[in-house]
């Protein structure tokens, strides 16, 4: 995973119109998937800075995030005081089989070398339901993005790649598979917020691609 040099300046993103608003579209698209009963247990993988993990844990579930950068931890832990943040692996997750109803990885997991091992070891140990935010190569974002900034190492993926080669690695096999996007014109102005509010979550063509796998 590539590290966050500067967890304040990385986190001030999400609070600027356009983080704002592309953070809320991404949520409530991963929510609608996973449909999180409260008091449900949930692991975010690659957590950073924690933006995404405390609005699960607002959301009323019980929240453990783990990352592998020192700094992002530190900074998420110091924001809310009943998450447990955890440094870790995605390739080697220190939990028992089973131990979380929900696991989610949001755009984490496109700066891992091998994500099916990532996703393998995510689906050892949940219950119910594995979240996956990705980001899409069938999209304007990709054309824009691709190669520059915070995006320069980011692998982007595919609904066809996920449902053909990783899907086929896991065990037990997926009881459901539901893909749908969001953020189709990234710009975050009032035409894309009317194009989000028109277009369906069905068509694949938006910039974060949402992957929810149940397994029970």
């Amino acid at each position: 995973m590539n590290s966050i040099t500067d967890p304040t300046n990385y986190e001030s993103w999400y609070h600027t119109p356009r983080g704002r608003w592309i953070s809320e579209c991404e949520f409530n698209l991963l929510r609608r998937l996973m449909h999180p009963q409260a008091g449900e247990s949930l692991l975010d993988v690659g957590c950073g800075t924690g933006h995404f993990t405390r609005r699960f844990s607002q959301a009323g579930l019980s929240v453990t995030g783990v990352d592998p950068d020192a700094k992002a931890i530190s900074y998420a832990t110091m924001q809310q005081d009943n998450i447990e943040y955890l440094l870790g692996n995605a390739l080697n997750l220190p939990f028992t089989d089973n131990h979380f109803d929900h696991t989610t990885a949001i755009t984490s997991l496109c700066f891992i070398d091998d994500p099916i091992a990532a996703l393998q070891e995510m689906w050892r140990v949940t219950r119910k339901s594995l979240v996956l935010g990705l980001l899409n190569q069938n999209s304007l974002l990709f054309r824009q993005k691709q190669g520059r900034g915070s995006y320069q190492h980011a692998r982007w993926d595919t609904a066809y790649r996920v449902r053909t080669e990783w899907i086929q690695e896991l065990s037990p096999t997926p009881l459901e598979i539901k893909i749908l996007s969001a953020v189709f014109l990234p710009q975050g102005n009032a035409m894309a917020k009317l194009a989000e509010r028109l277009i369906p979550n069905q068509l694949l063509y938006g910039g974060f691609l949402a992957v929810c796998l149940k397994k029970n």
